[in-house]
């Protein structure tokens, strides 16, 4: 429980921070376009990117015995940079989240361009393959509960996103909401990070 958990909290602080993403999620949301198939290919995504990060890299460490040395130290800096910029954020900049409005688009155009905004995204892949991939060897032998917590903080955020968006996009606007949020996911990452130096 602790693992799926920590997993499940984990990959929500990744999926909370704005990006392309999560605005295009909400977008469709408050349009009320191709919800679902919008909110599946997310989830579906991350659930491939997860599994590849916990497994793969657990595979990689008995090929490369320092990589485990490496990418503990190695992530948990990143945590610390991560929450340095979640707590400057909540203390020293104005967010919000704004959605742009365009034509609508058909069910081709909006397939690709979630597939695109996801699979093109950098940040994605250190998110999901390599920091949770990391974090998640710090719960050995519990890695697929760690997973599987990562995978359904992720399914439960973009259908919540998408069919709530609606009524979560009147306070997603607000700086001071995100100042709240952005404080909260930076002391996270600060725990997590020590926690990874310590595993």
């Amino acid at each position: 429980m602790n693992a799926f958990i920590s997993g499940f909290l984990l990959s929500l602080s990744f999926i909370l921070a704005i990006g392309a993403q999560n605005a295009f999620v909400l977008r469709q949301g408050i349009l009320k376009e191709f919800i679902f198939t919008v909110c599946l290919i997310c989830s579906l995504s991350d659930a491939i990117l997860i599994s590849l990060g916990v497994f793969f890299i657990a595979e990689l460490e008995k090929s490369i015995p320092k990589l485990a040395i490496f990418m503990r130290y190695g992530g948990s800096l990143f945590l610390f940079f991560y929450a340095f910029l979640r707590l400057k954020s909540a203390f020293l900049q104005n967010n919000g989240l704004i959605v742009k409005f365009k034509e609508k688009r058909t069910y081709l155009k909006i397939v690709l361009t979630t597939l695109a905004i996801t699979w093109l995204n950098p940040n994605v892949y250190l998110d999901t393959v390599l920091l949770l991939g990391t974090a998640a060897q710090s719960f050995k032998p519990q890695q697929l509960f760690f997973a599987l917590g990562a995978m359904s903080a992720s399914m439960i955020f973009f259908f919540s996103l998408g069919y709530g968006a609606s009524f979560l996009s009147e306070y997603l606007k607000k700086p001071k909401i995100w100042k709240i949020i952005e404080f909260l996911i930076g002391i996270f990452m600060i725990y997590l990070a020590f926690k990874l130096i310590s595993s």
